[in-house]
């Protein structure tokens, strides 16, 4: 569906807009942890737990915003979910104790989802074939900068306020955000094109949809390529101030390379839709992340103290190989589902969520403790990811450029 009049630069700032207030969410508290613990009495595991909580809740919700987009409108749940998280900041900074803070954190979670998971469906609403491809990278390099901006602006915040204002930050950015969509996001799903908001419909399609093995293959290769990146993100404070011993306004070290990869490898991607098959693509992004991850190794390996640059160089490449992969893996999975192409989103998203929240809750406090042991956890997802992507490959030999179709699921179609 190609609306005529929509600014395809426009479109894609405001869907990197929308992507990024959930990263947002996550590494603009980085910076605050020492001061947050301190004030909150919780200790370094339980303030990861606030990183934990919003990751859980955000899965959970995950794979109701796709349904319920393709149900009402785009728009529409874009706008409410906006608002819901709106509010979620405001009770984030008016808490005084951390359990409030970890209630409002999940209403966060519950709500941030919408930009991610519905702008993906927007995307595929708009445009078809290489020109989706070109601008989901056009929104991942823009929206790459959500996690090198966010850890400063909160080291800045910092210095001149305590931890409340980062909230009152995310707050102005939500408030921003709505207008932003209100004024110019038009709906891309038509009443004539919607499902029923269903439970039971709703049940049947991410059942036929998780049970496409198809499906599977692509999600987790996806989603364990990612969780190699993710887990240095969640073990960022850990990372920065532990590891690397830099301070609270210094996670700019870590996160602008890992962020210019990733904005650079988007770049490449948008300017090799049509000219490189997706699955070449896809093949390099693994190759890349590979070199990435048996250097970090292999530095950490030879020295006992991790400095910059050597120790973040590694990111770099690694999250530059990510960004080749992404946008390739995600449309082929839009594109098995046309019909539920929500549903589709939100399930791909809660199997990357469900991984990342066991990431930032269980891994991340026991691997963070070390370098070597961050490093070799890291290859041990890239390992896992590229198995599964392999194992798609070999299925789909018959077709290097365009992924198979699986069939919409029709009402009343038996599972």
């Amino acid at each position: 569906m190609n609306l005529q009049g929509v600014s395809v630069r426009r479109m894609a700032l405001l869907l990197a807009g929308l992507a990024m207030f959930g990263p947002f969410s996550i590494d603009t508290i980085f910076p605050a942890f020492a001061q947050m613990g301190a004030e909150l009495g919780a200790d370094k595991l339980a303030m990861q737990q606030t990183i934990a909580v919003y990751l859980i809740a955000y899965a959970l919700m995950s794979i109701v915003h796709g349904p319920l987009s393709d149900a009402l409108g785009r728009r529409r749940v874009i706008l409410a979910g906006l608002a819901v998280f709106t509010l979620a900041s405001v009770g984030c900074a008016l808490s005084r104790d951390l359990g409030t803070l970890l209630a409002f954190r999940a209403l966060q979670g519950l709500s941030a989802g919408v930009g991610l998971i519905v702008g993906r469906a927007v995307i595929r609403d708009l445009f078809d074939g290489d020109d989706a491809q070109r601008l989901m990278s056009q929104v991942s390099m823009i929206f790459g900068i959500a996690p090198a901006v966010a850890p400063i602006i909160g080291g800045w915040i910092l210095g001149w306020q305590r931890w409340p204002a980062i909230f009152w930050f995310l707050v102005a950015f939500s408030v921003g955000l709505w207008l932003a969509t209100w004024r110019w996001l038009p709906e891309t799903h038509p009443p004539d094109a919607r499902a029923p908001a269903s439970p039971r419909r709703l049940l049947r399609d991410y059942v036929a949809i998780f049970r496409n093995s198809r499906f599977q293959r692509l999600a987790a290769a996806g989603a364990f390529n990612f969780a190699a990146l993710f887990l240095y993100i969640a073990s960022a404070p850990a990372f920065v101030m532990d590891i690397l011993a830099l301070g609270e306004r210094q996670f700019g070290w870590f996160f602008v390379p890992m962020i210019g990869g990733m904005m650079l490898g988007a770049w490449v991607s948008g300017r090799a839709a049509g000219r490189v098959s997706g699955a070449r693509l896809v093949n390099v992004g693994f190759a890349c992340s590979g070199v990435a991850i048996a250097g970090n190794i292999a530095y950490n390996l030879l020295t006992a103290q991790p400095q910059v640059p050597w120790a973040v160089l590694p990111m770099a490449l690694n999250s530059f190989g990510i960004a080749l992969v992404f946008p390739i893996v995600t449309l082929a999975i839009l594109d098995m589902y046309p019909r539920q192409r929500g549903a589709a989103s939100s399930l791909q998203a809660f199997t990357g969520l469900v991984l990342n929240a066991l990431i930032a809750g269980v891994l991340s406090p026991l691997a963070s403790r070390s370098g070597i042991l961050l490093a070799l956890v890291g290859a041990g997802f890239l390992l896992v990811g590229w198995g599964f992507w392999r194992w798609e490959a070999r299925r789909d030999r018959t077709r290097p450029r365009a992924l198979p179709v699986a069939p919409p699921i029709e009402p009343g179609e038996p599972l």
